[in-house]
């Protein structure tokens, strides 16, 4: 059996030891390892007759779905780059990702037409777009070539046997890229973080030694795949010929836990508002998760009672803090058996990795003292796609000759024994719904709206979600604003995770001295301001306390 150097190889190699067992379960779908192959290696014929090259780019815009995880290793096998972009994406980013990034094909639901014709009517460069769901609702865009998904899986077989199972593109090496998975950026444009097939496998494997994973692991997938988490469940579980099953959201925990019970689920990985709704219900008693290994834990870290209480509930599980970011998949993770001594802690650096926590000079901070976590390894991904500047800043030269450390521009400290402790951001990123928020995006989408003169959006504690968007609004004069309208607009604007959850209209922003926005200084001291309907006019009848 080859040793595999390219993601898409490892899925090949699954079918060939796995051919009939069950690689992925998604409602009443089930799909062979055999299958999966076949058909993304069908897709790899078609986008290669679409005229997708060598790492060229190609969208991904659908919800979790059989068609979403086909689609990525047939962009592969075609030697592309895939882009799985979240379902809920609004035409306004969906727009600048595909222009961003140079698409040169797309493939999305028919539930996705509205956004999509948007976001697509201001292109100047055609390319072709491949439509799962209904076949009657696929529509005709100018300029754009329209295919129907159900040609692809109806022509599988042949084009299977036409390029004898192999990938359709084999001039890719481990250093090409395999992915570029889009965060929020500080600036508010959404960026490209480019990972390199040996940057994906590597960071696999890594994780994969110290979750101890076997062909006999079942996993089941709640987040995103358009999220590195929920991603690598599906890349990982390939890699050591698993099963996933996959959900479209965890909003509805009583079936999440009939789901482990059902499938005999053996791994969840989850972030921190999972674990708050799952123990907010109080039935995990009633239900049989005896199959189940392991719970994850990354995104941001799992509040130390809710630690203790899944302990509690769940004593035969072992629970993974971990910590990690989009730039290098993962950092570090804290073995089980030192969750009890130290629960607040995300652990030490997985294998084949070096994290350093140091301070504002470069040197290596000391137990105890506050620095900058800094990253090592062949994990850490190429750098952000049409970035160069923003690339040399966080992916920095280190001081022996070749080395590249990844400046994470979190605060952390170490103990005396090496154990990692989050702090906070550097920026002012906001993690809410395991998803970064850049205050900035939701600030200029506030700004559009008439009546608003100003903005600032800062992140506040919350019990289930962590944190959530709360935006100060500084109305126009003489405006007419109401919070439900703020809200609406917003909502048409952004995806639902960045729509602020509280609006409080102020009479002026706290500013630093040189007039930027204090958001420290909002969320810690900003007076509360109330009205109805209409803003009053004079500062003293505004509430200002």
């Amino acid at each position: 059996m080859f040793n595999p150097t390219l993601v898409h190889e490892y899925l090949t190699r699954s079918a060939r030891l796995f051919p009939n067992k069950t690689a992925l379960i998604c409602g009443e779908e089930r799909w062979t390892y055999g299958a999966l192959d076949r058909v993304s290696t069908g897709l790899a014929a078609v986008l290669a007759d679409m005229g997708v090259k060598r790492q060229d780019r190609v969208v991904i815009f659908m919800e979790n779905s059989p068609e979403t995880i086909i689609s990525l290793y047939g962009i592969l096998k075609a030697g592309g780059v895939f882009v799985i972009l979240d379902g809920s994406l609004k035409a306004r980013n969906l727009g600048y990702i595909l222009e961003d990034c140079s698409t040169a094909a797309v493939i999305a639901h028919t539930g996705k037409v509205a956004v999509v014709r948007d976001a697509v009517s201001r292109s100047k460069r055609p390319y072709p777009i491949l439509w799962c769901g209904d076949r009657s609702a696929i529509p005709a865009i100018p300029g754009h070539q329209a295919l129907a998904w159900s040609d692809v899986v109806g022509r599988s077989s042949s084009l299977f046997r036409a390029t004898q199972g192999t990938a359709g593109n084999r001039r890719c090496i481990d250093l090409d890229l395999a992915a570029l998975i889009y965060t929020s950026g500080s600036t508010g444009e959404p960026k490209g973080v480019m990972s390199s097939h040996l940057n994906m496998i590597s960071a696999a494997r890594s994780i994969i030694h110290y979750l101890e994973n076997t062909p006999r692991d079942i996993i089941l997938n709640i987040l995103p795949l358009s999220f590195d988490y929920g991603l690598f469940q599906v890349i990982m579980a390939v890699m050591f010929g698993g099963t996933v099953v996959l959900e479209k959201s965890y909003l509805y925990p009583i079936k999440l836990l009939e789901r482990i019970q059902q499938d005999q689920v053996t791994g969840f990985p989850i972030v921190p508002t999972v674990a708050a709704l799952l123990l907010r219900i109080g039935t995990l008693r009633d239900y049989d998760l005896s199959s189940l290994r392991y719970i994850t834990n990354t995104a941001s870290p799992l509040l130390v009672e809710h630690i203790r209480r899944l302990r509690a509930l769940l004593p035969h599980v072992r629970i993974y803090s971990m910590y990690g970011l989009t730039e290098c998949k993962r950092v570090s993770y804290l073995p089980p058996e030192d969750l009890d001594r130290r629960p607040a802690s995300v652990g030490k650096a997985i294998p084949n990795t070096e994290a350093l926590v140091v301070d504002e000079h470069g040197r290596e901070a000391g137990p105890g003292e506050i620095g900058e976590l800094v990253v090592r390894g062949t994990h850490v991904t190429c750098g952000y796609w049409n970035s160069p500047d923003l690339t040399a800043q966080i992916f920095r030269p280190g001081s022996v000759p070749g080395e590249r450390l990844l400046h994470t521009g979190d605060l952390f400290t170490k103990d005396t024994e090496g154990f990692l402790y989050f702090v906070g951001r550097k920026d002012d990123m906001i993690k809410t719904k395991g998803e970064r928020v850049s205050p900035r995006e939701v600030e200029v989408v506030l700004r559009e709206m008439d009546g608003i003169a100003e903005a600032a959006v800062v992140g506040v504690a919350d019990e289930i979600l962590g944190q959530v968007l709360k935006a100060f609004v500084v109305p126009a004069p003489g405006a007419m604003l109401r919070e439900r309208d703020i809200l609406r607009h917003c909502g048409r604007n952004l995806e639902p995770f960045k729509v602020p959850k509280h609006i409080e209209f102020v009479v002026e922003l706290f500013k630093t001295s040189n007039g930027k926005i204090d958001r420290r200084g909002l969320k810690r001291r900003h007076p509360k301001v109330t009205w109805s309907l209409r803003p009053p006019t004079d500062r003293h009848d505004r509430g200002v306390q």
